[in-house]
């Protein structure tokens, strides 16, 4: 089993690095569900990093039905990323119908190559589960991220085992959205292929005026001294279990 680490930023990457992840998926706009991340940190990854890097390639929060000047921004990205030799890059585009938009994928995926592609959550938001999984592997996708279409893959498992059965092996199908120690076993148990989170916990800002205030971000349910980053016990805890349970 594949565990893949979702990064907001660099130390994030290289604390699930240290934690014996087995692939990092690189974003930014952590409040927002994951965006495509900043050239920066982009780049920053690819020198720190040897684990194989997934890159989020999605313009902004919400859903995945994005406009034409959006799927430009998108293409944009993607030939950066092919620029900066990233191998492989995550994203999904959907129609107003809750269909997979094909049209769209094909032509991002044209300009991805060589890169790899995978499809995100926008799988969770489909109208028909089964169409869209084989929309997705007629498409060439690498794999599927998904919860089960729940908030919580836990109580999504149900749907993982359908997936599985109905993917036969021809794409790869993940479980993200709140993995932890406490439950991987049974996510495992499902046969599923790869687990994804991001094992975060808050952190002290090291700020030691602070203007309690002010907020920077209207969304945010944090403090703005309270940071989030991967935390190595959590991630190590998980490969653990993975490690003893074989």
């Amino acid at each position: 089993m594949i565990i893949e680490v979702c990064a907001y930023s660099l130390v994030s990457a290289i604390t699930a690095q240290q934690a014996g992840a087995d692939r990092i998926e690189l974003c930014g706009g952590r409040l927002e569900g994951g965006t495509t991340p900043s050239a920066g940190l982009i780049q920053a990854a690819i020198l720190y990093l040897d684990l194989p890097i997934v890159v989020m390639i999605r313009p902004r929060g919400g859903d995945f039905c994005y406009s034409k000047t959006e799927i430009e921004e998108m293409k944009y990205d993607l030939e950066f990323c092919k620029k900066m030799g990233v191998k492989e890059v995550i994203f999904g585009v959907l129609k107003p119908d809750g269909t997979v938009n094909t049209e769209a994928m094909k032509a991002l995926m044209s300009i991805a190559k060589p890169m790899k592609v995978s499809f995100h959550r926008a799988f969770d938001m489909v109208f028909n589960t089964e169409n869209a999984l084989e929309d997705i592997i007629a498409l060439g996708c690498q794999r599927i991220l998904t919860s089960g279409r729940e908030n919580n893959v836990f109580n999504g498992l149900e749907m993982i085992e359908k997936l599985l059965n109905l993917a036969q092996n021809r794409i790869e199908i993940m479980a993200g959205s709140g993995v932890n120690a406490s439950n991987i076993l049974a996510i495992k148990a499902t046969g599923v292929d790869a687990i994804h989170l991001s094992g975060s916990e808050y952190f002290e800002s090291a700020m030691t005026f602070r203007n309690t205030s002010v907020s920077m971000a209207s969304a945010s349910s944090s403090s703005e001294y309270a940071l989030s980053e991967t935390s190595f016990d959590k991630i190590k805890n998980v490969v653990n279990i993975i490690i003893q349970s074989k």
